[in-house]
């Protein structure tokens, strides 16, 4: 009973959030509004809508074709990311858990520290790479460092790691070559961390703000993240709807795939 009243305190403010997007304009207004208010009265805040409506939703999707424009601009930015976080992460973790040449743990241990280090410590850095290849004003400042990130090479090694000796060494034998079994072997049996690896760039990226506001200095191009604030410095009612669909796609893929995010972060301590 304890923790069910705890996962309801910790979901109120999503469900206020869902359920005030329903409500019309002067309900939200009349609800939060602070005017007149004494010393002693508070803010009301009705969970129930006293009549429902999807107004709020039409005025943001609809009426201001701004929000959809930024919301695309955050597709463009995290689908390469995540693509890319695979694509690289995959192969990198394969070579440093199959593969054998000098200096192998030395720069693992590298991406360790890099992985440790504070988004704030890496920003300049960045920033001065980016400008150097003339991308410093560009989606590209973002989606390049986002797809070199070591923390997919260290989930996936660990994934690796915990697979058996036996099936490497059984293609070995059955002739197969390198890549041969780092695709028909290996990543078959690591599609869970790669599931796992994906979601979490996705969670990560789709958030994203001080990269974002650094990188990108024309506002047109900025992600869906940094427009939020701008629409909750607004009417209030499509506050509540702009957030509930911000929220929407990263809600769908926890629900889809929240078992392969477990299985894939559970089986990343089996070994090693």
């Amino acid at each position: 009973m304890l923790f069910v009243v705890i996962a309801v305190v910790y979901m109120m403010p999503l469900i206020i959030t869902f359920t005030n997007s329903f409500m019309g304009s002067g309900e939200v207004e009349n609800n939060y509004s602070v005017d007149g208010l004494g010393a002693d009265e508070y803010v009301v805040m009705d969970i129930v809508p006293k009549k429902a409506t999807l107004s709020q939703y039409v005025s943001l999707l609809f009426d201001s074709p701004v929000y959809l424009h930024m919301f695309w601009n955050s597709v463009k930015i995290v689908a390469p990311i995540v693509l890319g976080q695979i694509f690289v992460s995959a192969p990198a973790a394969y070579a440093f858990t199959v593969l054998k040449f000098r200096g192998k743990e030395g720069l693992f241990f590298l991406y360790m520290i890099v992985m440790l280090l504070p988004l704030q410590v890496t920003l300049m850095p960045n920033y001065i790479v980016a400008d150097w290849m003339g991308i410093s004003d560009s989606c590209l400042a973002v989606i390049l460092p986002g797809i070199f990130n070591p923390l997919g090479v260290f989930l996936l090694r660990q994934f690796m790691k915990s697979m058996p000796d036996a099936y490497i060494e059984a293609a070995k034998v059955d002739g197969a070559k390198c890549g041969q079994i780092f695709l028909w072997v290996v990543l078959p049996m690591v599609k869970h961390g790669i599931a796992a690896v994906a979601m979490l760039t996705l969670l990560d990226y789709w958030n994203l703000v001080d990269q974002a506001v650094i990188f990108i200095q024309n506002s047109e191009a900025q992600p869906l993240s940094v427009f939020l604030a701008k629409i909750n410095s607004g009417e209030l009612g499509i506050a509540f709807a702009g957030s509930c669909f911000y929220a929407l796609p990263v809600l769908l893929v926890l629900l889809y795939g929240q078992e392969y995010l477990k299985n894939g972060i559970a089986i990343t301590g089996l070994k090693g």
